[in-house]
């Protein structure tokens, strides 16, 4: 056993999500979104450097010592996975463990609307999960592979950096793939993926044009194409994508993304005051007819109405899942008017209204 697991028992006794290592202090742990120390010695740069060599691959010290920062992934079989980074900073040595459950929750166990359902049910197109870092979008997508797996006869292919959650194949297939240790970047699997006979492709994270862009010809060729983004809004996920290309190609590309974009849900999470825990807020867009010609117009401001009135479809705006988490009394109204995208609305909600400014 590695010194390091004791820490890693702590979390999940404490019900933490993040394990903050750092040169010069004590440990902490990120419990229902707030940092807490741990009653433990400040952790120098020697000790603390020997802990986390104990645990990495040696291709990972390798590539830490060269470029100060590197990311893998960690298992303690029967406790947890974690998603790992080591980084230099000016102190010394520090990392930072993400905690990826064990076990999947489902759709029904994180209360996911059942339009979320259907989007693992769909034949080919894009489908972006978004939202700030830490706002659970690999839960989510979790649970939509795990709806796909269990409903669907496919081959499901991930693409992640690291591997994050285990998905045992079920009616499908799944092949987990790690960027760095199965394959060079999202790129190179991106293209390799198109010869490997997929029904389903996941992209951890699309960080760059040239896998926005090869994500985009599979989705567009016959392929259900699942992918992140650090967005806030669903409006700001279809600009974001179409703007990470040159002007010259973003005619062509709104219209691509018109066609194979099928959904977008973005999300944000709150802590909540009724019990331990936090919960999420949904954005949801479905790309209709409608919604589908607003993109390829160049009319991307008008999404939010659209969303408003295709509530029908199973849409829903920010602002609305929002205020829903507020009047049920599961979250606070200062941490919903921080998050919400029309302040005014949640202003009323404030003991003390900020000024206007």
């Amino acid at each position: 056993m590695a010194k390091i697991d004791a820490f890693f028992k702590l979390m999940a006794d404490q019900g933490a999500s993040d394990l903050h290592m750092v040169s010069g202090q004590q440990p902490i742990l990120r419990i229902h979104g707030e940092m807490e120390r741990v009653k433990y010695k400040v952790l120098d740069n020697d000790e603390l450097k020997a802990m986390l060599y104990e645990i990495a691959p040696e291709e990972k010290v390798k590539k830490f010592e060269e470029t100060g920062d590197v990311d893998f992934g960690y298992e303690i079989p029967g406790l947890a996975r974690y998603r790992a980074n080591f980084f230099q900073q000016k102190y010394g040595v520090a990392a930072v463990f993400r905690q990826i459950p064990s076990d999947v929750l489902t759709a029904e166990q994180l209360g996911l609307p059942s339009v979320v359902k259907k989007f693992a049910m769909l034949n080919k197109g894009l489908v972006l999960v978004t939202g700030p870092t830490g706002s659970g979008k690999s839960t989510t997508l979790a649970a939509i592979m795990d709806f796909a797996n269990k409903n669907r006869k496919d081959h499901i292919i991930t693409v992640e950096d690291p591997i994050e959650f285990v998905h045992k194949s079920q009616g499908c297939i799944i092949n987990h793939r790690e960027v760095g240790l199965h394959t060079k970047s999202f790129a190179a699997a991106l293209r390799g993926a198109l010869r490997e006979d997929p029904d389903i492709i996941l992209v951890g994270e699309m960080r760059d044009l040239e896998t926005i862009e090869l994500a985009l010809t599979a989705a567009s060729t016959g392929h259900l194409v699942f992918g992140t983004l650090h967005t806030q809004s669903a409006a700001k996920t279809v600009d974001r994508v179409i703007d990470v290309f040159p002007a010259n190609q973003q005619a062509q590309i709104r219209t691509t993304l018109s066609e194979s974009l099928k959904g977008v849900v973005a999300q944000n999470l709150f802590k909540r005051i009724d019990k331990k825990g936090r919960c999420a807020a949904l954005e949801i867009l479905i790309v209709t007819p409608a919604v589908s010609n607003l993109i390829r117009e160049e009319k991307t401001f008008q999404i939010p109405s659209a969303i408003q009135t295709g509530k029908k479809y199973g849409m829903q705006s920010l602002d609305d899942a929002i205020l829903d988490l507020l009047n049920k009394g599961w979250i606070s109204s200062d941490d919903a008017y921080d998050k919400s995208i029309e302040k005014q609305r949640f202003a009323q909600f404030l003991k003390k209204p900020p000024e206007d400014f």
